[in-house]
């Protein structure tokens, strides 16, 4: 299972959010620094979310995240108001590994069969989940879509990959949704990115016993509850 350490940036800073509300924001300073702090401490990818791309539709923040991939030397997926094939395409040649599409993937059908027709694997799409539906604008509004219904349609479109977010376990270091978690991942083929309130190395035991392609780790590492080096060593045991 592969650990992603997330860095979401905000007005050129790295913050924490709480379930997805812009009100409950937490600052843990500059963004390339941390991107440097978890290469080091053995991170093989990098989970990047522009908050402000994500809330007002288009990329905010791309001098921050120019400066982390000139900075370090492991891949990055990169998320938050990608919504055309023009900004998929100058994010891949900054050196972005994997795009992660949110709203437009769910808006746009004809963005996404492009996108996934044209750069395949390195197009993820992410399903942030609000009471089972799927949530859309920075996580401010909620579709009538069920995620589950989404995340077959994305397979069958052929997207390999998902990032699967329960809002209201995000940033509250409660434990992820595993039952959720178990029936996207059970009932899709897709490989499935947990994220939200991974809290402790139990949470990454459970997510592992589950198959899990990779989990996300945010306000853990922030505030110390999880140290990543024993993290990415507890995940490596067979």
């Amino acid at each position: 299972m592969i650990l992603f350490p997330a860095i979401d940036i905000r007005d050129g800073k790295c913050v924490r959010l709480i379930q997805g509300d812009y009100g409950k924001q937490q600052t843990f300073g500059d963004p390339v620094e941390m991107a440097k702090k978890w290469e080091e401490a053995g991170a093989e990818f990098l989970h990047i979310v522009d908050l402000d791309g994500a809330l007002f539709g288009e990329t905010k923040n791309l001098s921050a995240i120019q400066l982390i991939l000139e900075t370090i030397h492991i891949p990055i997926q990169l998320g938050g108001g990608i919504r055309s094939l023009e900004k998929v395409e100058r994010l891949m040649e900054m050196g972005v590994s994997r795009v992660i599409l949110g709203s437009a993937a769910l808006r746009d059908e004809q963005f996404l069969d492009e996108a996934l027709e044209t750069y395949g694997p390195a197009i993820a799409v992410s399903i942030d989940a609000k009471n089972g539906f799927v949530a859309t604008d920075g996580w401010t509004k909620t579709s009538e879509v069920e995620a589950l219904a989404f995340a077959k349609k994305l397979e069958e479109k052929g997207c390999q990959t998902i990032v699967y977010t329960d809002i209201a376990k995000d940033g509250m270091l409660s434990g992820p949704n595993f039952s959720e978690l178990e029936k996207i991942n059970r009932e899709t083929t897709m490989d499935v990115i947990a994220s939200g309130g991974v809290s402790s190395l139990e949470d990454l035991r459970k997510l592992k016993a589950l198959n899990m392609y990779g989990a996300i780790i945010g306000k853990a590492i922030y505030t110390g509850k999880i140290n990543l080096e024993q993290a990415l060593k507890e995940v490596t045991i067979c």
